[in-house]
């Protein structure tokens, strides 16, 4: 998929502007950072649409039985409702569309990656009154019902299937090769998720050259979530040398740069060699 069109620069920026306070909020909203993600990447998700999916998902939430019982109970009915009566589930090839990772076209498409598929699964059950949340386990994100012995674990992605202990174990061996550990099954925090789906977006863009204008709105939404890798600013630097902006490129180099050069002298001192070569770009 290419977007029909980005939103306009004033459009983006107050997209922006709303994306850094709700995420700097007491209590970060999963499903509005997840749709203020979308309108970024399409110009065609207006107001009107951004509302139409929060509406969406609580009327999914009025279709789960009242209080269905403990966290295996609640599982099953969002496998039933979600999964098996309105079809929602991955397949490999959702890896290859960039809509795979936007909240409003997984619930007008009912397909998408794992962790946007669980994004669905956890913010319809949250709004019924369920005791839900993310797993992030390695290399495919999850929905945990309950905690310690009384958890249960479904997968979105394979329709809401609801895993048994070696089904999990088999997830994590076939992404790492090592063992599920319970450290694993920690709840995702919500702004981890959000920039776990844009490292998801960034893969996606990386994979394909032309769309550098993606990982680049990519890389300075990530930057507003209040803890990040330092690194994007070097990733974004690249990106805005590779789109032809070298002076912004140079100047991000060199900001990198200084905050390296107080752990590693020599890696600081590349960067300012690539600064440089940005700089001498300009002649």
């Amino acid at each position: 998929m290419r977007p029909p069109y980005p939103p306009p620069p004033e459009r983006s920026a107050e997209l922006r502007r709303r994306f850094a306070e709700e995420a700097r909020s007491e209590r970060p909203d999963l499903s509005t950072l997840c749709l203020l993600v979308g309108a970024e990447a399409d110009g065609g998700l207006d107001e009107a649409g951004l509302d139409a999916a929060q509406v969406e998902l609580d009327r999914l939430a009025g279709l789960l039985p009242y209080r269905p019982g403990g966290p295996r109970a609640w599982a099953v009915a969002l496998r039933e409702l979600l999964g098996d009566r309105l079809g929602y589930h991955g397949t490999p090839a959702d890896y290859r569309r960039l809509e795979s990772s936007l909240l409003h076209e997984v619930l007008r498409r009912r397909r998408g990656l794992p962790i946007l598929l669980s994004v669905v699964w956890m913010e319809v059950a949250r709004r019924a009154g369920a005791p839900v949340y993310g797993v992030a386990l390695p290399g495919h994100f999850v929905v945990g019902f309950g905690a310690d012995e009384g958890r249960v674990l479904a997968d979105p992605f394979d329709g809401g299937r609801v895993l048994t202990g070696a089904d999990a174990e088999l997830l994590v061996v076939g992404a790492t090769g090592t063992r599920l550990e319970p450290s694993m099954l920690r709840p995702a925090d919500p702004l981890d998720v959000v920039l776990r789906i844009l490292n998801n977006v960034r893969a996606w863009a990386a994979a394909r050259p032309e769309r550098s204008d993606v990982a680049l709105w990519a890389v300075e939404l990530s930057l507003l979530l209040p803890s990040h890798p330092a690194r994007l600013r070097y990733e974004r630097a690249q990106l805005l040398v590779r789109r032809g902006d070298f002076l912004g490129g140079a100047l991000e180099l060199e900001a990198y740069a200084e905050v390296v050069g107080a752990v590693d002298a020599s890696a600081a001192e590349g960067v300012r060699g690539e600064a440089s070569a940005a700089r001498a770009m300009l002649n």
